[in-house]
């Protein structure tokens, strides 16, 4: 593992990150040697870790820094941010993703940005087994959100058919964040005449885009009307509920395929998260921020190498690389062949602590 890397690296985190020398050092190897070895396995990402020092001690000093550090739990959003832009109207993803270590299910609610070029976790939850995620947990995510930046930098919040509830819509229409959320086929609708039908009744024999006003069926008849935008598919419907002109609303949702982009960047595409088997809560959140930023610093590496440009389409219309790996493969041969330059994004950076 290149050594000047992990130095500079500690000078432009120190600012960022309340630890002493020694953790700050092993976070930068964390960084820096899971972006090299691509996983997370701690026995893979020492043995990344060049010079005479025994492999099974760095593994053991891995060990010891998730077992011990205590940081808060959005110490890595203005390390994120600063790599991904500063924020002015940015496309919020909310999804989760969860796999099984032996008996044990890791479970994280994640709240992503999803920009043209960038796709990152800026926050996330452990959830307590696999199932969906509650109201109040998805509501505490946006206010984390909400206390770091103002509502106006959210141009729209994505989700998918889980991320429903008329509790949950007025609290992001309350609090002025435009979004388009899926719906079930199945999901009961209160027009405004009155009449409650399940959208599948009320669209089965509709042959092209449809809109009206409504509102989410709940006991009580005083929800918050929304705008409902239904387009055909082959097969189905796909309908979404919005605060936004239907639209718009519509066109929107087309990047909320983004986060699971994100999650296969962070998966098999990448840095192959899965192959942890830490099983704590708060290691699993350690963990994702330090996964967050690498994710982000091959962003950032990939739109400083393109600039302007564009990565060139193959003939079957989709990219040969993402800009995710092409920052990546970019990190990683620099890591071995040039240590220095491969950190050449962060002095540039305007991270506010």
């Amino acid at each position: 593992m290149p050594h000047r890397a992990i130095t500079a690296l500690e000078g432009f985190l120190r600012p960022q990150v309340a630890l002493g020398k020694s953790r700050l050092e092993t976070l930068c190897l964390l960084i820096v040697g899971i972006v090299g070895a691509r996983t997370v396995n701690l026995g893979h990402v020492a043995c990344e870790r060049a010079g005479s020092v025994r492999t099974a001690s760095t593994y053991r000093r891995l060990q010891r820094f998730f077992q011990h550090v205590r940081l808060g739990e959005d110490w890595a959003l203005p390390v994120v941010a600063g790599l991904a832009g500063s924020p002015r109207r940015w496309t919020l993803v909310l999804d989760r993703t969860n796999w099984s270590i032996g008996s044990r299910q890791v479970n994280y609610l994640v709240l992503a940005v999803a920009t043209r070029r960038f796709r990152v976790p800026l926050l996330w939850t452990v959830l307590p087994g696999k199932g969906n995620s509650a109201t109040a947990a998805r509501i505490v995510l946006i206010r984390r959100y909400l206390a770091h930046f103002p509502a106006s930098t959210i141009g729209v919040l994505l989700a998918d058919r889980e991320f429903v509830g008329a509790d949950w819509l007025e609290f992001l229409n309350d609090n002025k964040i435009p979004f388009a959320i899926r719906l079930r086929e199945d999901q009961r609708v209160a027009t405004e005449d009155g009449c409650e039908l399940t959208l599948f009744a009320r669209l089965h024999a509709t042959r092209r885009t449809r809109t009206f006003r409504g509102r989410l069926w709940s006991r009580r008849n005083d929800g918050t009307t929304f705008t409902f935008a239904a387009k055909r598919l082959p097969d189905s419907w796909l309908t979404v509920v919005s605060n936004l002109p239907p639209r718009r609303a519509l066109a929107a949702y087309r990047r909320r395929w983004a986060i699971e982009c994100m999650f296969g960047d962070a998966k098999t595409r990448g840095l192959n998260i899965e192959d942890t088997r830490l099983t704590c809560p708060r290691k699993l959140a350690l963990l994702m921020a330090i996964v967050a930023i690498a994710l982000a610093w091959a962003g950032r590496v990939a739109a400083d190498l393109l600039g302007r440009r564009e990565p060139k389409p193959k003939s079957h219309g989709y990219l040969a690389k993402s800009y995710f790996r092409i920052g990546l493969d970019h990190i990683r041969n620099r890591l071995r062949s040039n240590p220095l330059s491969a950190t050449h994004p962060w002095p540039s950076l305007n991270m506010k602590p």
